[in-house]
């Protein structure tokens, strides 16, 4: 297990988000929700994630900020009522959640990471994807909300705290890749809720193989 170290200002926030979770939050709708990041976020991705995750032979993953998710439960695929683990044809599922204090990180074939790096610190975000991309030896799934939540902080602010467009998380992820060069990429950005657009598959290596020097994706 590596250590992250975060600002004193993202230390203070996983206690928020660790209050959300015991004691629920308040929408900007002003309804309260009890059951606090209990969706199972990659769940409608599961589709186009498959495929992804086979071509990458993936049989261990890290459910990086995985909230309520667990690989395990049956139900996760509607059709089939198989788990997570069994859809994807997963061998081992481990799971990070700092605000649940859930902490199995360790080296695995891919880490996925939904809805998560919105609520990091700004000053915490290239740490945060530095220890993603570091638990990896294959592959990350990445999907950034580029929007405000419904959700309020405990202090009530907004709980999607880092709103940047995608091409700022790109760039982002993009200035980091060459530290991981056996990692490929997989980054989406949504810009509201259920609206998803997709970059092409990136790594350093694809890069450096490149004929060319311009490098467009």
């Amino acid at each position: 297990m590596s250590i992250l170290e975060l600002s004193d200002k993202g230390k203070a926030l996983i206690k928020l988000y660790e209050n959300m979770a015991n004691e629920g939050y308040q929408r900007t709708d002003n309804t309260i929700i009890s059951n606090a990041f209990s969706d199972f976020e990659l769940r409608p991705f599961r589709g186009e994630i498959k495929p992804i995750l086979a071509q990458y032979e993936i049989k261990s993953v890290l459910d990086y900020g995985c909230g309520g998710s667990n690989w395990e439960d049956l139900g996760f695929d509607d059709q089939t009522g198989m788990s997570a683990k069994q859809f994807f044809e997963l061998e081992e599922t481990l799971r990070y959640e700092p605000a649940r204090g859930i902490d199995e990180r360790r080296k695995v074939d891919c880490v996925v990471n939904f809805d998560v790096l919105e609520h990091v610190f700004i000053s915490d975000v290239p740490a945060v994807i530095r220890d993603i991309l570091s638990h990896a030896s294959k592959l990350a799934v990445i999907n950034v909300a580029c929007y405000p939540a419904a959700a309020k902080l405990p202090n009530g602010e907004n709980a999607h705290i880092t709103v940047r467009p995608p091409f700022w998380w790109k760039g982002m992820i993009d200035c980091l890749a060459p530290e991981f060069p056996d990692v490929s990429i997989v980054l989406y950005c949504s810009k509201g809720y259920r609206q998803a657009g997709l970059f092409p598959i990136f790594s350093n290596e694809k890069w450096q193989a490149s004929p060319t020097y311009v490098t467009l994706d």
